[in-house]
């Protein structure tokens, strides 16, 4: 048993748990610059990783009723067929030095995505509390195109790179539908939005062969309490607590991200 791959899934898990935030861009950081696993294995890795971890908090949060089944369907129409077209793009290509060198130049790219999108966050959010604040509640067709136009996006993204199933999810939902739901049902959501789309990416590379099985076992072990602890914690926070939370979360997850884009690259 490889106890330093079981305390860094207890401690992702419990931060994928806590905040929906952490299983993506952080293990593929992990995998690729501490652990040395090769690029496309720290893809598929870390999609599966994510996959069976969020559906241990996702039963947390199933049962309390903080999901929003209406924008997790409508996100999933874009993200889950931009995955399936991903996976056979990925299919097609070869395994060639070249090839894996393409794959780090995503993961750089989608990292430079997810920074980008951290720091334009507060101007993002001044022009979507213009466009969607008086909605209220309700959910209107600008929201319904650009939240598939936006699954598209993180779908292809996710399933090259595995980055951005947390962070950019977390972003785009907060800014789309600002006075829709809680902190707790922003959670929620992004993580259950996040279960199908990384199994559907980790899936497809399982079968390209993009699996290190030791690696993924060992952090699974810590991760699945970790994110029912971490779950059980978002459950009960109290709301600004838990927006604080958040928004450090992101914050802080942003450095590690910014420094990781020059090495990869």
């Amino acid at each position: 048993m490889n106890w330093l791959l079981i305390s860094i899934g207890l401690f992702t898990g419990f931060l994928v748990g806590l905040t929906g935030i952490g299983s993506g861009a952080m293990m593929s950081l992990i995998l690729l610059f501490f652990i040395k696993v090769p690029a496309n294995l720290a893809v598929g890795t870390s999609l599966l990783f994510a996959a069976v971890t969020k559906v241990a908090a996702a039963k947390i949060f199933y049962q309390q009723n903080l999901i929003d089944w209406t924008v997790v369907s409508i996100m999933w129409i874009g993200s889950l067929s931009a995955s399936v077209a991903t996976i056979i793009w990925l299919g097609s290509l070869s395994t060639t030095m070249q090839d894996v060198s393409l794959i780090k130049q995503m993961i750089a790219g989608g990292i430079l995505i997810a920074v980008m999108s951290l720091f334009l966050q507060p101007t993002i959010q001044v022009l979507s509390e213009r466009r969607f604040v008086a909605n209220g509640q309700n959910i209107i067709w600008s929201q319904i195109l650009l939240t598939i136009l936006s699954g598209i996006a993180l779908g292809m993204l996710v399933t090259l790179t595995s980055v951005g199933l947390g962070a950019l999810s977390l972003i785009i939902l907060t800014q789309l539908y600002p006075n829709r739901m809680t902190p707790p049902n922003l959670v929620a959501t992004n993580l259950v939005h996040a279960v199908p789309l990384a199994l559907f990416a980790g899936i497809g590379h399982l079968f390209l062969g993009n699996v290190d099985f030791v690696t993924l076992f060992s952090l699974l072990l810590g991760s699945i309490p970790g994110s029912i602890l971490g779950a059980l914690l978002a459950v009960v926070m109290p709301h600004p607590s838990l927006r604080n939370v958040l928004s450090a979360t992101l914050w802080v997850f942003g450095l590690p991200l910014w420094w990781s884009i020059l090495p990869s690259t």
